[in-house]
């Protein structure tokens, strides 16, 4: 199929989008959006299919694993639905008659959905579910590598849908083979673009011409101070550290310990399953050994990733996931970047303000506006880090992986992407959802005039500046 074919392929597939998005929302009433969404969550929850997802994906990408995915696919689902249970996107959200204004939910139309192979059931999920919850169609690019996640997850929806009469066409992908051509026509012929990914994929899609929303590269960095619970924080941390080999963007990357605490701290990590590393160049030489990560280690279980390292015997065998002391941070040091992988940079720091330092030096190299993690009992720490650190969120006292995109004991919003502000060069600064994947139209009534007096508005002005 040549690139002329491929244009006319992708703008197919988003005509009949079109085409079935118009007459999903021709009569539509909230029932029906919720019954759509519902059909879509259940495809991707319901436990065999769950668990079939969860092998294809860890065969057909390499990456994680999967009683990790089966969970990721189940709570990441299950915590958007209860995010979305009960909201009203269809028909009139408000009616203010103070201010004379009705608001009427509207679709977007069609959601071009750009999605990783870290999470290639989850992500599309949910923002299929997102999609349809708020009158849209939605067609989806799957990375290489997911694309049969992708197909498989559709067969499925598309099974639920039958037995709700709801056209197969509402949801879509960009068939095998993908590419670059294919996804860019997607991108301009879609109504809104939602892209999740590689920062290529992201400077593409806020480039297509369609308006897209875009989340940026996590790197998160985790302080413990000299209040921690260290228990606590080492038992957290490796749970993140581990969870799902490591896929996620919010999984830990570097630690920075305050020296008065390090050596307890190290020796809690190692009840966990942290081992400490001090061969810096040896891990740096395996992790890149041509510059570019290393596919034996992406992603890969304990004992794959510590004998593609060349540490086997030499750490623990219980080892769960590797610390390695560093101290340089930047291009040429990168283990202060994002590592994919059971590998954490660890860094000690002199003293809390240090630490916060070392913190922003990472952030300013990598993952700016995404997350930073602490543990400490001083709460005030935490608000003085989001008044100052070029971040969206500080995740306080969580196993990170599992908090910045939503969990049942904290209020984020459950999502599988995260908005990193003018930081990471995104429109959003929060966490993609629902409010994403819909607009709404205002009915503009007249209502008694609200003028106030100028001396009303300078009072206070004039009385600072003596007017």
């Amino acid at each position: 199929m040549n690139a002329h074919d491929d244009i006319a392929q992708v703008s197919g597939i988003v005509a009949r989008a079109r085409a079935a998005q118009k007459d999903y929302e021709t009569g539509a009433d909230q029932t029906r959006y919720d019954r759509a969404a519902e059909a879509a969550a259940w495809a991707i929850m319901e436990p065999s299919r769950n668990k079939a997802l969860a092998e294809l994906a860890v065969e057909t990408t390499g990456l994680g694993n999967v009683p990790d995915k089966i969970i990721k696919n189940h709570r990441k689902t299950l915590g958007l639905m209860r995010d979305i249970k009960g909201v009203n996107t269809h028909g009139i959200i408000s009616d203010d008659p103070t201010t004379g204004i009705t608001e009427i939910a509207r679709p977007i139309g069609v959601i071009g959905a750009v999605v990783p192979s870290t999470n290639p059931a989850a992500t599309p999920a949910n923002n299929i579910i997102n999609a349809l919850k708020c009158g849209n169609a939605v067609v989806v690019a799957p990375s290489p590598k997911g694309v049969a996640s992708c197909e498989l997850l559709l067969s499925y929806i598309h099974a639920e849908f039958d037995k709700l009469g709801l056209d197969h066409d509402l949801v879509q992908m960009i068939p095998a083979p993908g590419s670059k051509a294919k996804t860019q026509a997607m991108m301009e012929l879609s109504d809104r673009v939602i892209c999740t990914g590689s920062q290529n994929n992201v400077h593409r899609a806020q480039t297509c011409g369609t308006p897209a929303v875009a989340v940026g590269a996590g790197n998160v960095t985790v302080i413990v101070d000299e209040t921690a619970d260290l228990k606590a924080a080492a038992q957290k941390i490796t749970a993140s550290k581990t969870f799902d080999n490591a896929t996620s963007c919010s999984s830990e990357n570097s630690m920075i310990v305050v020296d008065a605490v390090y050596d307890d701290f190290i020796a809690a990590l190692a009840d966990e399953g942290g081992a400490l590393v001090k061969d810096e160049a040896q891990i740096v030489a395996k992790l890149w050994p041509d510059g570019h990560l290393n596919r034996e280690v992406i992603a890969q279980d304990a004992d794959k990733m510590i004998e593609a390292l060349g540490l086997s015997g030499q750490v623990p065998d219980d080892t769960k996931f590797l610390a390695v002391e560093t101290r340089g941070i930047g291009p040429d040091h990168p283990l202060s970047g994002e590592k994919l992988s059971r590998v954490a940079a660890l860094y000690r720091a002199t003293d809390y303000e240090d630490a916060q330092a070392i913190a922003t030096r990472i952030l300013d190299y990598q993952g700016a506006g995404h997350s930073i993690g602490i543990h400490t009992a001083d709460d005030a720490r935490a608000v003085a880090l989001g008044a100052s650190m070029p971040t969206c969120r500080v995740i306080v006292n969580q196993a990170h992986t599992f908090a910045t995109g939503g969990s049942f004991n904290n209020g984020m919003p459950f999502s599988l992407s995260m908005g990193c502000g003018s930081w990471g060069g995104n429109a959003i600064d929060e966490n993609l959802h629902w409010k994403h994947f819909i607009q709404s139209t205002k009915i503009v009534r007249e209502i008694p005039p609200v003028e106030p007096a100028v001396e009303e508005i300078f009072a206070d002005y004039w009385a600072d500046t003596a007017k």
